[in-house]
């Protein structure tokens, strides 16, 4: 970063503060970590559907509501002085896309519009959106995905965030306003300091599953789909750290500030993948213990490889990720499942 970068950031940590919707859950608490860590002052709204509120450290202001109500977002702005916005609420489950498609239309396109709207009138200039990888639908060939890959979504998930897409483009065109997509591959892991993790009841990501088997908390954990085009049958998948992604996050927002007149759609990802059955064979390695695995039908909505090309956001942010390691991954997301299940107890 430049002298000149430099002062434009510390000036805007100065005046504003960073509006994290969706702050109470998984990857919007790990972000919201991210940011105090830098020094940043951090507002949250969620409503809370999915979120803990204790996920919000102390000093952050908190406001429980949804993004689509213009009137709360429009005060918070004001109230906070926010000055951008990281957006992850909404919802992230493909086969319940595929089948309550209305749903995500309204949670990830509607109420994203109308929180860009607010935005836009509160003066907001910089947005940074919690795309996915679902964008790009089955690609061709073997290969990581570039950002350059057509994004044809198979599913109501990844075309509900690809006319999120759209609309930042469209209103960066139009407006005082830049914006950084970042399309995220699979999220798996907790803050290494065990601050917060993935805690929703019933969730869906392949590791949270795994370390909840592992500790009783499952019978068994169900492989969905054996059959696929890979080298054993299941599917493949680039999972990154939760904590690389937050500081991806603090990386995109210092670029928003430093060059206001430049967006950026950029992947998340390591570069390689790993198949259900290795990242159980991890799970199993780390506890010494083995974890019971039905093998299932596949579900609807997935392909059978997704890995990212991660190379731009190494180049344009200088990204260089802390966790590239799976059984390192594992290893914090079970370390944030028995911190829950002490909670619980």
């Amino acid at each position: 970063m430049s002298a000149r970068a430099s002062e434009a950031v510390d000036a805007f940590k100065t005046r504003h503060a960073v509006l994290v919707t969706g702050g109470a859950g998984y990857i919007g608490s790990h972000a919201v970590l991210a940011l105090k860590d830098a020094g940043w002052k951090v507002a949250v709204i969620d409503n809370l559907v999915t979120g803990f509120r204790w996920a919000v450290p102390e000093g952050v202001a908190f406001y429980e509501g949804d993004i689509a109500d213009g009137e709360l977002v429009a005060r918070i702005i004001a109230e906070q002085q926010i000055g951008a916005i990281l957006h992850f609420a909404g919802s992230i489950i493909v086969p319940e896309s595929v089948s309550d498609p209305l749903k995500y239309y309204s949670n990830n396109t509607v109420k994203s519009r109308a929180l860009i709207e607010s935005a836009v009138n509160g003066g907001v200039k910089h947005f940074i959106f919690s795309s996915t990888a679902a964008t790009y639908g089955t690609p061709e060939g073997d290969g990581p995905i570039p950002e350059s890959a057509p994004q044809q979504p198979i599913n109501p998930y990844g075309t509900s965030k690809l006319m999120t897409e759209w609309m930042l483009r469209d209103v960066a065109f139009a407006h005082d306003f830049n914006y950084c997509a970042l399309r995220y591959f699979n999220v798996a892991g907790a803050d290494p300091q065990a601050r917060t993790g993935q805690s929703t009841a019933g969730a869906t990501h392949l590791i949270k599953v795994a370390v909840e088997a592992a500790l009783g908390k499952r019978d068994s954990v169900a492989v969905f789909g054996t059959d696929f085009d890979t080298p054993d049958g299941t599917g493949v998948r680039d999972y990154i750290h939760v904590s690389d992604l937050a500081n991806a996050h603090v990386l995109a927002l210092e670029a928003l500030i430093e060059n206001p007149s430049e967006s950026h759609r950029l992947n998340c990802g390591y570069g390689h993948g790993y198949s259900v059955l290795e990242v159980l064979d991890a799970v199993d390695r780390v506890t010494n213990l083995k974890i019971e695995r039905v093998l299932s039908d596949r579900r609807a909505g997935d392909p059978a490889a997704l890995t990212a090309d991660s190379s731009a956001i190494r180049a344009r942010f200088g990204w260089q990720p802390a966790f590239d390691d799976l059984d390192t991954i594992v290893t914090h997301a079970l370390a944030w499942e028995r911190r829950l299940s002490e909670r619980a107890g």
